[in-house]
């Protein structure tokens, strides 16, 4: 019997692969303890590592001028004082008005933004705090939690009048690597939201279908197989919240509680089977609340945690692919930030929070977040060159440039359950 002739050519187009290394490190929970510990501390660490940061850059802005605590102001004496802005804010919600006896006339507030044009700033530090004045200082762009350097004078009716303000600019950036000549893709993908009224089964199938190279001619294809990584940037299921009132769970009840993540499975196993996953988690997933999310249990996902190319991840995420490097969030930062101060557009609040040098300024504030003592690990200490976030109302997407010629992709990945749209 004649053996059978193998055609040794293979014209379906072989997957690209790239190298991967995982930051997220500094967002995990590990070795911290919650001993009643309250969030001064995580202000303290951030003061403290931001100080010597800003000192470091003010020989380059003004050497001439000395640099004073908030206690040590003298009248009319020009000089420098580096602290946390405090925001007093006249509508921001507390959790007293709640329970207040006497109903004030509150006026009406759009639900989004709670900043007034009486708002005003207030700069801390160790030894005491001193009220703001002057033209320079914009309260609607700034949010309490903002580590600054100000150039003014104690105007001797106990407040400081700002002439001039330093941030910490965009961090340094690794040099981008020499360019291949090869093109490789990352999608971004984002509020799935397997299980609400407004996700379409089909649509997320395509999705995956295209991805993965089982749809479309060869051009598509060969598109579809420079795809070397998946981020799903938070909100891929929505578990009926009614369910969950701290009751004992009727059967049927426990199967509708399960079904989405079982459908977002079945659907990331097609994923992993061919392409590096990682997932992050949302605010409306099934992960703890505050800031950073930890990783959603492989449990959830026993289908496609088999794969090696499946990653659990935390939110804020941060990784390295062939040297270029990724950070990005579930949305929740600019979110919160677009409720506290104005700008004209979304990428907006993502360029200041490169410039202040934070992910989150408005943690612990009006962010929840875990109270660590000794860092704060949403500091950023190197400059991404692709800056992400998810679940945004559309797409968007800018470069800016830093003074010391860092370059940054910011992207917003919209909800895909609601726009049907991917960022590749």
């Amino acid at each position: 019997m004649a053996a059978m002739e193998v055609d040794p050519v293979n014209n379906h187009p072989q997957r690209k692969q790239s190298h991967y290394q995982s930051l997220d490190e500094n967002f995990m929970i590990q070795k911290e303890t919650y001993r009643g510990q309250q969030y001064s501390q995580i202000y303290f660490a951030r003061l403290d590592l931001m100080r010597t940061l800003i000192y470091s850059l003010l020989p380059n802005w003004k050497p001439h001028l000395p640099v004073r605590t908030v206690l040590g102001l003298e009248e009319g004496k020009e000089c420098i004082i580096v602290g946390t802005l405090y925001k007093d804010m006249k509508l921001k919600p507390s959790i007293l008005d709640e329970y207040s006896k006497e109903r004030s006339a509150t006026p009406l507030v759009k639900p989004h933004n709670f900043t007034h044009p009486d708002d005003y700033l207030v700069l801390e530090d160790e030894s005491g705090r001193v009220k703001l004045r002057g033209t320079v200082l914009s309260p609607s762009v700034y949010v309490t939690g903002n580590v600054v350097a100000l150039h003014g004078k104690d105007s001797g009716a106990g407040d400081y009048l700002v002439e001039d303000i330093l941030e910490a600019g965009l961090p340094p950036q690794l040099e981008l690597p020499y360019k291949s000549g090869e093109d490789k893709y990352v999608v971004f993908v984002s509020g799935l939201n397997v299980g609400s009224n407004s996700s379409n089964p089909l649509q997320f199938q395509l999705f995956v279908d295209h991805i993965t190279g089982h749809l479309g001619d060869e051009k598509v294809q060969s598109i579809a197989a420079q795809i070397v990584q998946v981020v799903i940037a938070g909100n891929s299921v929505e578990v009926p919240r009614g369910l969950l009132n701290g009751q004992n769970l009727a059967s049927k009840d426990q199967s509708r509680l399960s079904e989405p993540i079982k459908e977002v499975d079945i659907l990331l196993t097609q994923i992993a089977a061919g392409i590096p996953l990682d997932i992050m988690p949302g605010p409306n997933d099934p992960a703890n609340f505050s800031l950073p999310q930890q990783p959603l249990h492989r449990c959830l996902f026993p289908g496609s945690a088999a794969y090696n190319t499946f990653r659990s991840c935390t939110n804020p995420h941060s990784f390295d692919l062939d040297n270029v490097r990724f950070l990005g969030t579930s949305g929740q930062n600019i979110d919160d930030l677009e409720k506290y101060s104005e700008a004209k557009d979304k990428l907006a609040f993502l360029e200041r929070t490169l410039r202040w040098r934070h992910l989150a300024p408005t943690a612990p504030n009006t962010l929840g977040c875990y109270p660590f003592t000794d860092r704060d690990p949403f500091l950023m200490e190197s400059c991404p060159h692709v800056y992400f976030i998810g679940n945004q109302d559309r797409y968007e997407t800018r470069l800016i440039k830093g003074s010391e010629g860092q370059l940054v992709r910011l992207i917003c990945i919209p909800r895909f359950s609601e726009t049907g749209t991917a960022v590749v």
